[in-house]
């Protein structure tokens, strides 16, 4: 490969792997090669060079694999196009650093060692802050791979991450730098189908639970436009279509009704009106509702502060509010004040305020189930799901609406961050779009049920609820702090040696 520039390398990387990210197109496989190009640009050059090639690597993938950004109907097409080349150009110095860090080791041998924990180092660091953004986490290239990711029950999704890029370096050192003993791809064929045989026993030993009960759950998924939701000229025919998919929830006779994100257009906490004749439907049903709803408080000074809430109503009891910890920056808060403003309002005709956050990883009750939820973005994000299954829950919801995405790779991508979850902590969740996608997952990642984007529906059903929690769930990311520590330390002395 002596004839690809560092940039031709760059690129041809950034494409293949930009690629792998989306479920429809099932190029996973890829994942396993498509790092070579570029790891060929960096173990031929020194770091300047490596930063560049590592920054366009993440810029082209970035694009490649994260373009619905730009598709977001929620905002200007010149604010998301910004907020797509602003994800790009962040997100890539990171592969910057990598290169960077690659051209200080001196010698193949001992890039191929460091390379899996500093890009696993890396990835974790980037999860971190306002900024944090895990669409770019490459367990997502293997979701038609479920035997494999069963590991992520110990290592978290880092742990796929550092097979991708091991085997990626391993297959170039191999073949361009030096060959490698039998005896060590002896060793790396012998790991492998020791994880095959650990997903295969887990994926068995998880669809054949010994103590369980069930809940049987219907899930609404009303398929309205997230830009018309709010059009007072039409709320009406909101609130009468929702009623109509709730009596026909109702009319299957489940334990639990679960509606999407924001369902009704109305603060239903403000509004007792809507939220009493609710109420009434909860009670003459005896089916508690967990229904999605933005909320506002208005302090002493006027100032108004809105959450994106879920409500959770049972018969003849009050009502109980989970609030979104994790707001989407930019869209549901400013992260640098008063520089974003068309994104706060959403569509929503929310006046001028911001978001706030919740702090309360909420457990809710019925019959023997312990249950908690998580809005939108929150699933992509492993720390919440863990902390609530860490809680105690033993069944996760998750309400979301990728309505604003339209039927791009999106809605595609969030639910697979779903499944990831899922398998993570060994719970079942129930996944409930807007628009879509909605679904049962299972605690393997399996997809029980599955309705596809733009449609309209109602199902139930009846779940298997066990106790949850896995290693993940009560060490969470030791895997990726071990690579970390390891690169910090082992990093520099490798620095100084010569292969």
């Amino acid at each position: 490969m002596h004839f690809l520039s560092p940039w031709k390398s760059s690129i041809i990387s950034g494409v293949i792997i930009g690629l792998t990210y989306h479920p429809h197109l099932h190029l996973g496989i890829l994942a396993y090669i498509g790092f070579i190009p570029l790891f060929h640009s960096w173990f031929c050059n020194e770091s300047k060079i490596n930063f560049k090639s590592g920054y366009l690597f993440g810029i082209i993938y970035n694009i490649t694999s994260n373009y619905w950004i730009a598709t977001n109907s929620g905002a200007p097409f010149i604010v998301v196009l910004i907020s797509l080349l602003f994800a790009a150009l962040y997100l890539s110095i990171f592969w910057g650093i990598a290169g960077a860090m690659i051209g200080l080791i001196n010698g193949g041998k001992y890039r191929l060692i460091i390379l899996p924990f500093m890009i696993v180092s890396l990835e974790w660091v980037r999860s971190f802050g306002p900024l944090g953004f895990p669409w770019g986490n490459l367990a997502l290239t293997q979701m038609d791979m479920l035997v494999l990711l069963q590991i992520i029950e110990v290592t978290g999704t880092y742990g796929i991450t550092f097979i991708i890029i091991f085997t990626n370096a391993l297959i170039y050192y191999h073949f361009y730098v030096q060959k490698i003993q039998k005896s060590n791809i002896f060793y790396f064929i012998s790991f492998s189908i020791l994880l095959i045989l650990f997903g295969l026993w887990k994926i068995k030993l998880h669809q054949n639970p010994k103590d369980y009960h069930h809940l049987n759950v219907s899930v609404i998924q009303p398929n309205i436009d997230p830009n018309q939701k709010w059009d007072i000229s039409t709320r009406h025919m909101k609130f009468k279509l929702m009623d109509s998919l709730h009596t026909e929830a109702i009319k299957l006779n489940p334990e639990l009704i679960l509606f999407p994100e924001t369902a009704l257009p109305t603060y239903l906490r403000i509004n007792n009106q809507i939220r009493n004749k609710l109420q009434s439907v909860v009670n003459n049903s005896k089916i508690p509702i967990l229904i999605g709803t933005v909320d506002r408080e208005i302090d002493s000074s006027g100032v108004k502060s809105y959450y994106n809430s879920a409500m959770y109503m049972q018969p003849g009891k009050n009502f109980e509010m989970y609030n979104k910890i994790h707001l989407v920056p930019f869209a549901e808060y400013d992260l640098v004040p008063s520089l974003f403003h068309p994104l706060v309002n959403l569509n929503l005709n929310l006046e001028r305020g911001v978001f706030k956050g919740g702090n309360d990883y909420k457990i809710f009750h019925r019959n023997k189930t312990k249950f908690s939820n998580l809005i939108c973005y929150e699933s992509s994000l492993p720390r919440y799901a863990r902390n609530f299954v860490k809680n105690g829950a033993q069944l996760l919801m998750l309400q979301a609406n990728d309505g604003w995405l339209g039927k791009s790779s999106g809605p595609l991508q969030h639910f697979e961050h779903a499944r990831l979850r899922a398998i993570e902590n060994r719970v079942p969740i129930v996944r409930c779009g807007n628009t879509g996608i909605s679904g049962i997952i299972l605690p393997t990642g399996n997809v029980e049920k599955k309705i596809s984007l733009g449609k309209k529906a109602v199902f139930n059903h009846n779940l298997i609820i066990r106790d949850t929690g896995t290693f993940y769930t009560k060490y969470g990311d030791v895997f990726a702090v071990i690579c970390f520590i390891l690169t910090v330390y082992i990093g520099p002395l490798l620095s100084c040696r010569k292969d």
